[in-house]
């Protein structure tokens, strides 16, 4: 599906070994690399190693929830400008206005489907290739 655009580097942070896993077979056979990070504090570690092109970050996690991982990401000026995905088993306004407030730029639901995830990545490409 993602024969247009560059491989990407992402980083996929959810608690959920299932959809860390799905994440990756997906992202892997759209052609991209991908790092996984089971929590806040584990992402942002390898958000400082790895510079991924594209994060997707789960809401709900131990610790450290994604909305305070993107807010941190967000603020370190060698990664503003990383497109971060929350994802979310919950579709409501509140959680997709908080995510855009603290910097995210897109929000998708769990459970996503490969082109549902693929699509995603695609829109945001565009978006990397200008930061090159």
């Amino acid at each position: 599906m993602n024969t247009t655009g560059p491989n990407l580097k992402i980083l996929v942070v959810d608690d959920s070994n299932t959809i860390r896993r799905s994440a990756e077979i997906f992202l892997k056979a759209g052609g991209h690399d991908v790092l996984l990070a089971e929590d806040g504090f584990d992402a942002l570690a390898k958000v400082s190693d790895y510079h991924p092109d594209l994060i997707f970050c789960d809401i709900l996690m131990p610790r450290l929830d994604g909305y305070q991982t993107c807010a941190i990401i967000k603020r370190n000026t060698k990664f503003a400008n990383v497109p971060i995905v929350m994802l979310s088993s919950k579709d409501g306004v509140f959680d997709k206005a908080r995510g855009r407030m603290v910097g995210a730029q897109d929000y998708l639901t769990k459970p996503f489907a490969k082109d549902q995830l693929l699509l995603a990545v695609e829109q945001f490409s565009a978006v990397v290739q200008g930061d090159l």
